[in-house]
């Protein structure tokens, strides 16, 4: 057994004499965790215990809380997810973070996830760590490859993510950037998604271009009010350092000292992800993000993003980051969706 860790001391652990129907047959364990900051403890527990009640559906053990003490019983191995599981949670707290749902997810994720100690460790590492501040909100990776994925923005030129809905891809871009603007970095923030689904009909849709087009953009437009307040939105929208605009918008423009974030591009063609691409100017980045099992484009037509990642892997400044099931954070049940629909793709 792991040495314990600081902020709670095991206080049992032995082969428990009462069986839960709910745990396996196997030799079940019981171990006691103290927590030495009584203010911390309820949210670490959350809601009327709706932390402990997560926790332990997804590992199936049992929790029994008595103040800033727990009792957990269930197989060893399980035990020892657990502790994982609230030594991650603990050390968000102790750095001034806050605990919700998705954070128990992604704890529970490390927790589960079969990779080395060294690997748990950088995991575990990267969810008490902040590294976005924005005005509004402190951000942190909730998986290894978040993590990855923020580290190649801020180190490369141009950063492709890669994967399954869900997993952060167009979030975390979104909130990097406001917090490059927000430094000084660049000047300005260019978001833009492929209008694909309406193609020629877009002009039997009421209202004028800005009201048909905005629908396509709703995520982006949904990701910038978690960061920035709706009057700076409007403000920078009007001044012209924050531009949401459909792809087309882009051709024939040199953009320099912004950063671009092209969401959805697995809904481009060849020729518009190239002229995307070389829209980067003097001081600028670009950021694209896609699923390249989920492309709306016609049959027989081929992924400007696939296309892209095909040409372009390898080359200098350029960075490919491809997330996958495991790193869904959305909801567990989006998380197992993935997961059935990647079954029956490789079946």
């Amino acid at each position: 057994m792991e040495p314990s860790i600081p902020y709670f001391s095991f206080v049992d652990y032995k082969t428990a004499t009462d069986r839960s129907p709910r745990l396996s047959k196997e030799a079940v364990r019981r171990i006691g965790l103290q927590f030495d900051d009584n203010t911390l403890v309820p949210q670490l527990f959350g809601e009327h215990d709706c932390n402990l009640a997560q926790i332990e559906e997804e590992l199936d053990i049992e929790i029994a809380s008595r103040g800033n003490e727990l009792v957990i019983s269930g197989e060893k191995l399980k035990l020892k997810m657990a502790q994982t599981v609230f030594d991650v949670l603990w050390d968000r707290l102790t750095n001034g973070l806050p605990v919700v749902k998705e954070d128990v997810s992604a704890a529970l994720q490390v927790a589960l996830s079969p990779i080395d100690r060294g690997t748990r460790q950088m995991a575990k590492q990267a969810l008490k760590e902040p590294h976005i501040k924005t005005k509004n909100k402190t951000i942190t990776p909730r998986t290894p490859k978040q993590k990855e994925y923020l580290d190649a923005i801020k180190a490369n030129n141009l950063v492709f993510g890669l994967g399954p809905a869900g997993t952060g891809k167009t979030f975390l871009a979104v909130a990097q950037a406001v917090m490059m603007m927000q430094d000084g970095v660049v000047d300005r923030l260019i978001f833009c998604r492929p209008a694909v689904e309406a193609g020629e009909h877009l002009g039997f849709l009421p209202g004028t271009m800005q009201e048909k087009i905005d629908p396509y953009l709703r995520p982006i437009y949904d990701a910038l009010h978690d960061m920035i307040q709706p009057d700076i939105i409007a403000k920078r929208l009007s001044e012209g350092t924050i531009e949401i605009a459909p792809l087309a918008f882009m051709r024939g423009r040199t953009l320099s000292n912004a950063i671009v974030v092209l969401d959805e591009a697995q809904n481009t063609t060849p020729s518009q992800m190239k002229m995307v691409l070389t829209r980067i100017g003097e001081g600028s980045r670009m950021i694209v993000t896609g699923d390249l099992s989920q492309t709306d484009l016609p049959n027989g037509q081929k992924s400007g993003l696939r296309d892209a990642v095909e040409v372009l892997h390898g080359i200098k400044d350029a960075a490919f980051i491809t997330f996958g099931d495991q790193d869904v954070v959305r909801s567990r049940i989006v998380k197992h969706i993935v997961e059935a629909y990647d079954k029956r793709d490789k079946t």
